[in-house]
Parts: C-alpha cells; structure tokens; sequence
C-alpha cells in the first residue's frame, strides 16, 4: 500500500508541478526522509488523487488557502507556478488572491499579491491590468 501511495504521490506532484516538485522532494528526503516521504504519500498520493476535483480547481483552492493562512508565502509562490503549470490563466490566479481580501484581510491579499507579482515577473507573465 505504502509503495501505490508514494508512487501516485510523485505522479500526481509531477503532473502539479513539473520536475521542481519532484526536485523539492528530493533535496527535503536528504536531510528528512520521513517527512518527504509524508509530503509525496498524503497530499499529493492521497488527496490530489481523489477524482472530485481537477488538478485546476485543486490550485486554484490551495493558493486561495495559502493565501489566506498569511504565514505560507513560500509555499504560495510554488502553487502560484504550479497553478499557471496546470492551465490557470495569470488573470485567474490574481482574482482569487484578491478574492482573498473579502474572507482573509487586506494584508494577505496584499502579501499574496506581491508573490503573484514575484512569480509573473520570473515567468516573464505580464499583470493582468484589469479584469475582463
């Protein structure tokens, strides 16, 4: 069981993320295996799994949830590029982040934003000016 877990669990990060996703994981297994081994089987081969939602709908939750915690920037700006990887639009990911200012405060919007920002610049992404 553990092995279908962790081998769906590097599939499904694959597919989420592209081969830095798979990298993270590697770089974390050196110094804590368990946990990367944790990170693969539960998110990622457990619950990214699941057939209810599309990988699209899973991003677009999870950075509206990193969000809004206000404290998982990191971890933010790797689902803001995993979003655009798995067809998000720029324009959708910088609605939902300013969705965030209605049920998670101006400030994690604003910090959320800044990322967005981060992330289309590296991407070579321009802003979205104004929405459609």
């Amino acid at each position: 069981m553990s092995a279908s877990r962790h081998e769906r669990g590097a599939a499904m990060l694959a597919a989420v993320d592209g081969p830095a996703g798979l990298a993270v994981v590697e770089g974390l297994a050196k110094s804590f295996p368990d946990f990367a081994r944790y990170l693969l089987e539960f998110p990622f081969g457990d619950i990214y799994a699941r057939k209810g939602l599309g990988l699209r709908e899973r991003e677009i939750a999870t950075v509206a949830a990193l969000c809004a915690l206000g404290h998982a920037l990191p971890q933010l700006r790797v689902h803001v590029h995993a979003a655009l990887h798995v067809g998000c639009s720029p324009s959708e990911i910088v609605e939902v982040v300013m969705q965030m200012a209605v049920y998670a405060g101006f400030p994690a919007a604003l910090n959320g934003l800044a990322v967005v920002r981060e992330v289309f610049a590296e991407s070579g992404i321009s802003l979205p000016l104004a929405a459609q």
